[in-house]
């Protein structure tokens, strides 16, 4: 029998142009921003524009980066990993874009400056976390890093992003919450917890297997042992 044909979702995936495809469309919300402040579009708050549309992306693809696995193994499209590592980096990318604008548009680089709107918007120190997190994270996200590391620290150090992910959305919800416009950031927190809530369900599903497994292999011993 012939080898059975990729469904056309997995022979998408498969195409060479696939990376620099996903790789351009990351860069479509930077392009938009360049776009908007050249053609002097980007609202009354031209300064509050970059940073929260920085920010929103950054945690957009943080979310999509997460949601890689469990779509991966609700369709059983394993070349989904190919492009986690991208969107993960593009996250890191565009919250570095975000810590940036905040320090340099709102603070004009000053330290001073900066530590004083920490005190006056402490939801800030939940971004500066987060960032802080994600950057070994994207440091070690080349091959040979994983080498040096070894596949089991370095899995080790990246499930830093499930810590990341809460942290996040929680300095988007807090600094909705001043405002008290929480609905979108409840959004995105509904989307985080059923992401984190399926690898709780896989992981609980995969103890109870391998405990069945255990006891199946102790009962036949014991069977064999009477016997």
């Amino acid at each position: 029998m012939p080898p059975p044909v990729p469904s056309l979702p997995r022979r998408v995936l498969r195409l060479r142009v696939a990376k620099p495809l996903l790789f351009a469309l990351c860069l479509l919300p930077l392009a938009g921003l360049l776009w908007r402040g050249w053609s002097d579009n980007l609202g009354p708050n031209p300064e509050q524009t970059v940073i929260w549309t920085t920010g929103l992306w950054a945690l957009r693809l943080l979310l999509i980066t997460l949601a890689v696995t469990p779509l991966r193994k609700l369709t059983g499209w394993a070349d989904l990993v190919r492009f986690r590592r991208m969107l993960g980096l593009f996250a890191f990318f565009y919250a570095a874009l975000h810590f940036t604008a905040w320090l340099g548009l709102v603070n004009g680089f000053s330290l001073d400056m900066a530590l004083r709107d920490i005190v006056k918007h402490p939801f800030v120190l939940a971004g500066m976390t987060a960032l802080l997190l994600m950057t070994p994270l994207a440091l070690t996200s080349t091959n040979g890093m994983i080498r040096r590391l070894g596949a089991r620290r370095w899995q080790a150090l990246h499930r830093l992003i499930y810590v990341i992910g809460v942290v996040a959305v929680f300095h988007f919800w807090w600094g909705k919450l001043a405002k008290n416009n929480t609905a979108a950031p409840t959004v995105y927190a509904l989307i985080l917890a059923a992401l984190l809530g399926s690898r709780l369900w896989w992981a609980w599903r995969a103890a109870q297997q391998r405990r069945a497994k255990a006891k199946a292999a102790a009962d036949q011993g014991s069977s064999r042992s009477l016997a």
